[in-house]
């Protein structure tokens, strides 16, 4: 039997000492044991299972954040390619309007864009701030991404966000990315 932790006013309890001032929510706990973790983490074998047991592959965590979001924003490939195929909505937005492709755009992943893409994403859907997945990328400088989503519709140059900024207006000082959006 564990010895009794000692308080102020005495023996409180049988909890083995831990932390002072460590606690978990249970909100936390439900993230760690669930899909958003396992996908987190890239543990592909655990979004499976999962998955298997009935787990909704677009179930939203407390921020919106869906198992897809985690692992585009993380470049977990086999995990996304998973996902989708079990049904996952490439679509679902967080509840700040992000995508799975914003997130891979913005982190620069893209054969993770690629992939999204080519299961019907739409790199027209804004964020909270009107930023399509277009400016994501052209914040960051991730010439590849820029390539990819223009090459699937050309319009997203002319989406201004909600500062009225294109994306070309975003770039890095030293990016080679002016004439592909500028033009």
């Amino acid at each position: 039997m564990a010895a009794l932790r000692r308080c102020a006013e005495g023996p409180c309890c049988s909890h083995p000492g831990g932390a002072p001032g460590v606690q978990q929510t249970l909100e936390e706990m439900d993230f760690e044991r669930g899909i958003w973790s396992a996908a987190l983490n890239g543990d592909l074998g655990r979004v499976k299972y999962l998955i298997q047991k009935a787990a909704d592959p677009s179930q939203p965590d407390s921020a919106g954040y869906t198992a897809l979001h985690y692992a585009s924003r993380n470049g977990h490939y086999a995990v996304c390619q998973f996902l989708l195929e079990s049904g996952a909505k490439c679509d679902a937005q967080t509840h700040g309007g992000a995508t799975a492709l914003h997130r891979a755009s913005y982190c620069g992943h893209t054969d993770i864009a690629r992939l999204l893409l080519s299961h019907g994403c739409n790199p027209q859907l804004v964020d909270d701030n009107g930023m399509t997945s277009l400016h994501k990328a052209a914040e960051q400088g991730h010439v590849d991404i820029c390539s990819l989503l223009l090459q699937h519709s050309p319009a997203l140059k002319a989406v201004r966000d909600r500062k009225a900024r294109l994306a070309c207006d975003l770039l890095p000082h030293d990016s080679d990315l002016r004439d592909l959006l500028a033009g």
